[in-house]
């Protein structure tokens, strides 16, 4: 069973796969709604009531589901299907040109994780910024444009490549630091995993939409994002 879930019922978004590692929603990755996504975001992150009610939307509405109650549930490995919520330029997964857009790459990651400074965390250098996050997403999407000939730089792609960025961070989030612990970060992307050996805690402020809009705008900003 355990094989099973990590060959087919994750998705390529860390952040919905730690909340199945954790059983915050089912192991198995499949069959999943909205209320238990939104449960489970209230739960371990800490998100509005409502956070993810878009992006649930925009699975039924783009018909990608493939349960048996295609307008109500959704397996996570329906989300890797290519171009509709997934895009190129993930900083954890390759793109579907190279054969697996699903699956964690290390190939893909450890450049990202070096740039973020995943891999020299002190008492003195424990927090991603805003700053450091943005340059190291650039540095990823400048790549895969040049690495993958059929690169697919559409409207979705351009609107969502920086949100992504700020989502990860909001998710694990220091208030008081202004800026996301690196030993959470790793756990996250790197093992899509919650951080709880590490200290995480979800934070008293609950955490909204409007702050995910605010931090991808900051994003944005530092690499001179334009429409």
């Amino acid at each position: 069973m355990l094989t099973l879930c990590l060959t087919t019922g994750r998705s390529p978004c860390p952040g919905l796969n730690a909340l199945a590692n954790h059983g915050y929603l089912p192991r198995d990755g499949a069959n999943i709604n909205y209320d238990m996504i939104n449960h489970a975001a209230q739960a371990a992150y800490n998100f509005e009531d409502g956070f993810y009610i878009d992006a649930v939307n925009m699975v039924f509405q783009l018909n990608i589901s493939t349960t048996n109650q295609p307008s109500e549930t959704f397996h996570l490995r329906d989300l890797a299907q290519h171009d509709q919520i997934e895009v190129d330029g993930s900083l954890t997964r390759n793109d579907i040109f190279f054969g697996d857009d699903l699956h964690f790459d290390a190939t893909v990651f450890d450049p990202v994780a070096h740039d973020l400074g995943l891999n020299k965390i002190s008492r003195k250098d424990q927090f991603v910024t805003i700053e450091t996050a943005a340059k190291a997403t650039k540095h990823r999407l400048d790549l895969a444009k040049r690495v993958n000939p059929e690169f697919n730089a559409s409207v979705h792609q351009h609107e969502t490549e920086y949100g992504t960025t700020a989502l990860y961070l909001l998710t694990v989030w220091d208030e008081q630091q202004k800026a996301a612990p690196k030993h959470w970060v790793k756990a996250l992307l790197g093992e899509d995993r919650i951080a709880y050996k590490e200290g995480y805690n979800k934070g008293k402020s609950v955490k909204t939409n409007k702050q995910v809009g605010a931090m991808t705008q900051a994003i944005r900003a530092v690499v001179g994002w334009k429409p």
